[in-house]
């Protein structure tokens, strides 16, 4: 039996680039593995969370030693590859070739296409009203700009085409507003997490927009109801602010803007 070692929930955390909130979260939910050593003290084994939520650890060639996730380091783990992804490389030239099909969306992630069938209706509904709320935000303080929802494809480099869920561009941007894309990185990217997406937008698509240049990007769960919003600091993202549960989500670079989480999860009785 291989000897364990087991990281505390800020060390797992720091790992994967998540707040320990959404690592309480997990827990309390039985959504990873845990040890528990007393009534409120829980040990995590890294490997076998990432594999619990389908993340393969393998390095890139001529990187850290397989199966050693390296802290902080968002490009150390690397989702498990779903069967529908292939090993040829996809451009935006391929994407516009693809069949239409209405009950699924396509996107290039590092020219690696990914095929995934529609969202579930809480989904929908949680991204309509952070739209709103988006919206009536950014209309008093940047006319010019515009909130837009998915499906609008957004490409950041030609292996790369995405469907963001929510995506603000200001009006200083403009530019990368085509008549068929966003074309470049906007400033705001919002990923709403549907039950198959939650480590390809934590792990994989946080990865892209990171390299890309995309300011802030925030993943919103409406299944475990948390926000985390992450901030582009010297070329690498940062957790400037989360929301959990029935609280209030503020953030510190959009002065003024707050969600009520209760409204915002609150699911028709």
């Amino acid at each position: 039996m291989r000897e364990r070692n087991l990281a505390t929930a800020k060390e797992l955390a720091d790992m994967l680039k998540l707040s320990v909130e959404t690592i309480w979260r997990y827990t309390r939910n039985s959504e990873i593995p845990y040890v528990q050593l007393s009534n409120r003290q829980y040990r995590y084994d890294p490997q076998e969370v990432l594999r619990h939520l389908g993340i393969d650890q393998s390095p890139e060639p001529g990187g850290e030693q397989a199966g050693q996730p390296v802290a902080g380091s968002a490009a150390t783990v690397r989702e498990a590859r779903p069967e529908y992804i292939t090993d040829r490389v996809y451009t935006y030239e391929d994407y516009l070739k693809l069949p239409d099909e209405e009950c699924y969306h396509y996107e290039i992630l590092d020219g690696v296409l990914v095929k995934e069938p529609a969202p579930y209706v809480h989904h929908q509904r949680v991204s309509r009203r952070l739209q709103r709320l988006l919206e009536d935000y950014f209309v008093q303080r940047d006319p010019e700009g515009e909130v837009f929802n998915a499906p609008i494809d957004v490409t950041l480099s030609d292996a790369n085409v995405i469907q963001p869920d929510l995506v603000y561009v200001p009006g200083r941007q403009k530019e990368i507003i085509k008549e068929e894309r966003i074309d470049g990185a906007p400033y705001l990217v919002v990923e709403v997490v549907s039950k198959w997406t939650r480590a390809k937008d934590r792990v994989r698509k946080r990865s892209i927009y990171e390299r890309v240049g995309v300011p802030h990007y925030w993943v919103v769960d409406p299944f475990d109801e948390i926000i985390e919003a992450y901030a582009l600091q010297s070329g690498h993202y940062i957790l400037r602010s989360s929301g959990l549960d029935g609280g209030e989500f503020t953030h510190p670079d959009f002065p003024g803007f707050s969600v009520e989480l209760k409204a915002l999860w609150r699911r028709p009785e």
